[in-house]
């Protein structure tokens, strides 16, 4: 009966979570690894009175080698911000403060009305989306294809409301790098630029103006590696891989670094003392979306070449996003340039401290050359450019090596012998 169903609803106990206020708490920059000192806030995702819950994202930074996502260790209520965007934070310093919610024993009591007990529920609202992001994928723009307006050449949501000298257009247009076409008077002509990533580059690149470099060039005739690629192509596609000539010239350097471990060692910055590392490491120098950076591989000496090949799209996949992390810059031994893919045949790299050497791989052309019997034949060649810290590394060593490095390329064959 109905007088049956209302006694049996008063008497149904549920569990009701009593909220209170908590102490107000330090929340401080805690240490990202790489002996990093201090990052720069790119990003708020909360503002203060917010709520937030653990593990939601509070905010962005970037350091010298990454970005970094930091993430609250409570739940509770933002009460203050302690950096402006584009600040420099220090590590082990508070850089807000939460007020902590207590969630109390949980009791049992009567049933109630969901409108009367509806407010004594947390009740958490997530970070709202990076308004670049969101205003970008509304208004269709590409962020790679757009200069910004902010500090430091930083996007920012202002400026996609403009709509330069086209003021019956619905939404903005985004500005191309390049143009040579005069400018409208309402652009704005700014740099996408990252500033973590500019400043370890500065960095990097006046350590190595330090290192007397000693440079040597060669030529690879890649004809038996063309064919042998063409015929492995269409299977690693089959297992899901994009395999390209990179994982064969990054192999056959870590078989040649095996037998001149010199060049795959470290110095300090007195030139005092040599590291022989164990592991190869080898980095591949990336053009991003956030500039040049040099993710590596770790440990290619017991890789194989479609190990390689799987780690490099993964690289790939999260250069292209912006999201290489600490693990994938940090840690390289030795580095390859592949320039070529962009265009040009020489070049000079410049070595990465605290590494020893660096190659530059320029394109393949297909040149007329003599075969064995003194016939014109079509070669597919490529150049290559080797740098060296001239404090350690002689020029027979880095010539022995680059011979080496090349008859394993000539003759992919003889790889197998060395394959581990």
């Amino acid at each position: 009966s109905t007088e049956d169903l209302n006694l049996k609803s008063d008497q149904r106990a549920v569990r009701e979570l009593w909220v209170s206020r908590g102490p107000i708490v330090q929340f401080k920059l805690s240490d990202i690894g790489e002996g990093i000192m201090e990052v720069t806030v790119k990003e708020w995702y909360v503002k203060e009175g917010d709520k937030v819950s653990q593990f939601d994202s509070i905010c962005e930074v970037q350091s010298d080698k990454a970005s970094v996502t930091i993430t609250s260790r409570y739940d509770g209520v933002i009460k203050k911000l302690y950096y402006d965007v584009d600040a420099i934070a220090l590590v082990g310093k508070p850089y807000l403060f939460p007020e902590v919610i207590q969630e109390e024993d949980v009791v049992e009591t009567p049933a109630m009305a969901q409108e009367e007990h509806t407010h004594r529920r947390s009740k958490v609202t997530r970070p709202r989306p990076r308004p670049r992001q969101t205003l970008a994928m509304e208004n269709n723009i590409k962020l790679s294809e757009v200069v910004g307006t902010g500090k430091d050449g930083r996007p920012e949501p202002s400026y996609l409301d403009l709509i330069p000298g086209d003021p019956d257009s619905a939404r903005p247009r985004p500005n191309r790098r390049q143009s040579s076409h005069p400018q409208h008077p309402n652009h704005v002509m700014c740099v996408l630029w990252s500033p973590g990533f500019h400043k370890a580059m500065v960095k990097t690149m006046t350590a190595a103006l330090k290192i007397p470099h000693f440079g040597y060039c060669d030529e690879v005739d890649l004809s038996r590696l063309v064919t042998l690629r063409a015929e492995l192509k269409s299977m690693a596609e089959s297992r899901g891989i994009k395999l390209s000539y990179m994982p064969f010239f990054i192999k056959a350097a870590s078989i040649g670094l095996l037998h001149f471990p010199i060049l795959n060692a470290s110095v300090d910055e007195g030139c005092q003392n040599i590291t022989y590392k164990a592991s190869h490491n080898i980095g591949l120098a990336m053009d991003t979306i956030q500039g040049l950076l040099v993710p590596n591989v770790k440990n290619v000496q017991l890789l194989s070449v479609f190990d390689i090949a799987l780690e490099l799209n993964r690289l790939q996949t999260l250069g292209a996003a912006g999201q290489l992390g600490t693990n994938e810059l940090s840690g390289g031994t030795f580095t390859l340039s592949n320039i070529g893919s962009i265009g040009g045949t020489y070049a000079k790299p410049v070595i990465l401290p605290p590494e020893v050497a660096i190659g530059a791989l320029g394109k393949i052309q297909v040149l007329p050359r003599f075969d064995a019997v003194g016939q014109v034949v079509r070669a597919h060649i490529m150049n290559v450019s080797w740098s060296a810290d001239h404090r350690i590394i002689d020029g027979a060593t880095m010539c022995r090596f680059s011979n080496l490095w090349r008859e394993y390329l000539e003759n992919p064959a003889t790889m197998v012998l060395d394959l581990k």
